[in-house]
């Protein structure tokens, strides 16, 4: 019977592969419409095995983004027919989908935050009421509030407009509450792992740890979806 460390390597190693991948094909065909992007999907492929490589090749790069458009000027004198229907597939995406990218914006900033808030913590010693996992909740919060504002802040070419303190404010009032979403799938989830699941939780060195860790940011992107539909849907975030 597989053991849980072996399949906490394999969900490790196979979100390391997809970001790899993910990576080089990004240099090589970066998204210039919206350059945060070329970060944000190797995060995604980081943190979700398989769904973030799909996501990746089946909403980016098929739905008219910028790869598509680099790879049409290899393509002679189809190149006029392919740029066009590139220009339009943007705009032409089903809704849960331009909501499904959206959301691996938001949940890639967040989930940034989170991966460099633990060794933080562990690194430190912070304790809050002589928890650590409480010390947990608290830097992560922080540095995915930091980083997931800063994604969303370039993500929508705030970087282009002559208000910055405006700009700043839309980019907080379109990502906070899909930030709050997403950190409530996570901490849930940790908090099942060191109160349920485990007698004692793993140390954040080892590979189980960072399994609990990749799975509660997977139910972190499911509990922003919603949120970030809704946000969507009213206006308040662009689709992507």
């Amino acid at each position: 019977m597989i053991g849980l460390e072996t399949i906490a390597w394999i969900a490790i190693v196979i979100g390391i592969l997809q970001a790899i991948v993910i990576t080089i094909d990004v240099s090589r065909y970066p998204q210039t419409m919206m350059p945060i992007m070329n970060i944000v999907w190797p995060l995604t492929g980081l943190y979700f095995p398989i769904m973030g490589i799909w996501a990746y090749y089946g909403l980016a790069k098929n739905n008219g983004d910028d790869h598509s458009e680099h790879m049409e000027h290899d393509h002679g004198n189809m190149n006029h027919h392919h740029n066009h229907m590139g220009h339009h597939g943007h705009n032409s995406k089903p809704f849960w989908q331009s909501v499904f990218v959206s959301t691996t914006h938001c949940s890639s900033g967040c989930s940034l935050g989170d991966m460099i808030g633990v060794p933080i913590v562990a690194l430190t010693g912070l304790t809050i009421a002589g928890n650590t996992l409480f010390a947990d909740y608290l830097v992560e919060f922080i540095l995915a509030y930091i980083f997931g504002i800063a994604f969303q802040y370039y993500g929508m070419g705030f970087k282009k407009q002559d208000e910055p303190g405006k700009a700043l404010k839309n980019a907080i009032k379109a990502d906070t509450w899909s930030l709050i979403a997403f950190e409530i799938g996570m901490f849930g989830w940790m908090a099942l792992a060191h109160y349920v699941f485990f007698v004692q939780m793993p140390e954040s060195t080892t590979a189980v740890f960072w399994f609990m860790m990749q799975i509660a940011m997977m139910l972190g992107f499911l509990t922003s979806y919603p949120a970030n539909w809704v946000l969507v849907k009213k206006g308040i975030k662009h689709a992507m």
